[in-house]
């Protein structure tokens, strides 16, 4: 059983794009993609979790009602989708997690640092995450990338700690879940959404998808809002890498990870690890 985590963000949310949009432009526009995203979770007969951030729940109520109707599962993903290195986020981040505990009625089990901005500078998040009785974390690419990765970090499933995020404490209250990487012409590589799921060839990912079903370790797989409904997200006028990372292949997400979910299982974190 694989696991799939949907984070839910609005098109003005991704680090690429933040720094070129006005404040007073930011209306909601992937967030009238739901209904859309899952009505194809349920053609699927797929359970996921919504990794949400929480001002798009404050704006728009009825976002959590529908995800956790169908029996999906929400998670957090910051109020308003700040790396964790952010100036100043640290002092801010248990009033969020308080914040969104009450937008969720305590719902939320689970975490995702934006932009998987976890790394040992920011380890000071799981001592809060530990505090606030969260269960998982999934933060960790073990691959490294120009944004973001600790490729020292194990494939599988492990207990995480602040002290180290790239080993194994046993002690620890919280389990990481890694993303799905992959090697690609040798070079470890992050396999498990985003750019990468466009960007390699659906081979190499299926591949990598049945070599861990063989070591019976869960390949956990990210996808972004915007990707599933690519056409609500706008043609923004941004620097050419950003443009590139943000729009390559975007119409072919959704389509992508349809043949991954038609070829393997998936489900939510909270089902794979059974909590009740």
């Amino acid at each position: 059983m694989n696991i799939l985590g949907i984070d839910f963000e609005e098109w003005y949310h991704p680090e690429l794009v933040k720094p070129f949009i006005k404040n007073d432009k930011k209306d909601l526009k992937i967030s009238k993609g739901i209904n859309k995203i899952l009505d194809w979770l349920n053609k699927r007969e797929t359970f996921a979790t919504f990794f949400v951030v929480g001002e798009l729940i404050e704006k728009e109520p009825t976002l959590f009602d529908k995800i956790i109707s169908e029996g999906h599962e929400i998670a957090f993903h910051t109020m308003n989708h700040n790396r964790l290195d952010d100036e100043g986020f640290k002092e801010k981040f248990e009033e969020e997690l308080e914040q969104f505990d009450k937008l969720t009625s305590g719902k939320s089990k689970g975490f995702r640092a934006p932009t998987f901005s976890l790394n040992k500078n920011t380890s000071w998040v799981i001592d809060h995450l530990i505090k606030k009785k969260y269960v998982y974390d999934s933060s960790i690419v073990p691959a490294k990338t120009k944004m973001y990765g600790i490729p020292e970090a194990p494939i599988s499933p492990y207990r995480i700690s602040s002290e180290n995020i790239a080993k194994e404490n046993k002690n620890s209250a919280l389990i990481e879940f890694p993303l799905l990487r992959t090697k690609f012409f040798g070079k470890k590589i992050p396999a498990g959404g985003g750019f990468f799921l466009r960007f390699l060839p659906l081979k190499t990912i299926t591949n990598e998808v049945k070599s861990y079903q063989k070591m019976n370790i869960p390949a956990t797989f990210y996808i972004h809002s915007w990707e599933l409904v690519p056409e609500l997200m706008p043609s923004l006028p941004l620097p050419i890498v950003n443009k590139f990372v943000t729009y390559y292949k975007l119409k072919k997400a959704l389509p992508k990870m349809d043949k991954l979910l038609e070829k393997f299982d998936f489900t939510s974190f909270e089902r794979y690890l059974k909590i009740e």
